[in-house]
């Protein structure tokens, strides 16, 4: 165990959702565990719950954490824990793995069913996978070196870059044909890391998703777009001037509690000027 004490000046939270399943909206939790941090404290604390979801475990989730419905069946439900939950958390900051696309939004979802506000406005949100992309080496240098096993002598000069992702693209074909690759969820995938472009292409695509639910996203200028239904690629900004009950009718659908804070912010924008 790495000997390391934390510089804190407010507690900070470690957690980690298992649910039904990977659908924020209708899915849910079904196992948590938090590990809180405090200033001046040597020992954290810790609260691990089982927890009763309703709901059937999918078998893709099962395969994951090997949770069945036998063994969660007698447990509390959510609306049980969830003031135990909220008062452990308290006023914490949040660290996960992955947990900006997955962890938060699924308790934050959670919460809110129980009429709970959990509101993340003002705490710092620490994803370590965030860290380990950033951190990570990501030079045509480095990749030359893993994935051709030499060294890139002349980086930075234009034909030899060029020739060297040559080189490290038909690496990475070969290296990866027959590897599965685990996604930020933890499900594995067959990779389709293989001699097939539009394979390759949809693979590495990033439409910029702003939810986990994946209703908004940004477009190339970086505008909040709807990447659902009949004004898909078109703005919020743009739909919401010309039909704001469309905004009204959101609110009252079933979208996510994180769709609903994005667009209510851009709203209240559009009515303050």
């Amino acid at each position: 165990m790495i000997d390391l004490q934390f510089n804190l000046e407010k507690d900070l939270v470690f957690f980690d959702i298992e649910s039904t399943g990977l659908n924020v909206l209708k899915d849910r939790i079904l196992q948590v565990a938090f590990i809180k941090y405090s200033k001046g404290t040597p020992e954290p604390k810790e609260l691990f719950l089982l927890i009763n979801p309703g709901i059937p475990i999918s078998d893709e989730a099962f395969a994951v954490h090997g949770i069945n419905n036998e063994m969660i069946r007698n447990k509390p439900t959510f609306a049980q824990v969830g003031k135990e939950i909220f008062d452990f958390v308290g006023d914490a900051d949040l660290a996960g793995y992955n947990s900006d696309r997955f962890d938060v939004p699924m308790l934050m979802e959670e919460f809110h069913r129980v009429g709970i506000h959990f509101d993340i406005s003002k705490r710092r949100l620490i994803d370590i996978q965030k860290i380990f992309y950033k951190m990570e080496p990501r030079t045509l240098k480095a990749a030359y070196r893993l994935y051709c096993d030499g060294d890139l002598s002349d980086a930075h000069d234009a034909l030899a870059d060029t020739k060297a992702t040559v080189e490290v693209f038909k690496g990475q074909i070969l290296r990866y044909a027959d590897v599965n690759y685990i996604d930020g969820d933890g499900f594995s995938h067959p990779a389709p890391i293989k001699n097939d472009i539009d394979a390759i292409a949809s693979f590495i695509k990033d439409d910029s998703a702003l939810d986990v639910t994946q209703r908004l996203k940004l477009n190339a200028k970086g505008q909040v777009v709807f990447n659902f239904g009949k004004y898909s690629g078109q703005t919020v900004y743009d739909v919401f001037t010309q039909e704001p009950n469309y905004y009204h009718w959101m609110m009252e659908k079933d979208f996510s509690a994180q769709v609903k804070q994005i667009i209510k912010k851009i709203f209240d924008e559009m009515k303050k000027n």
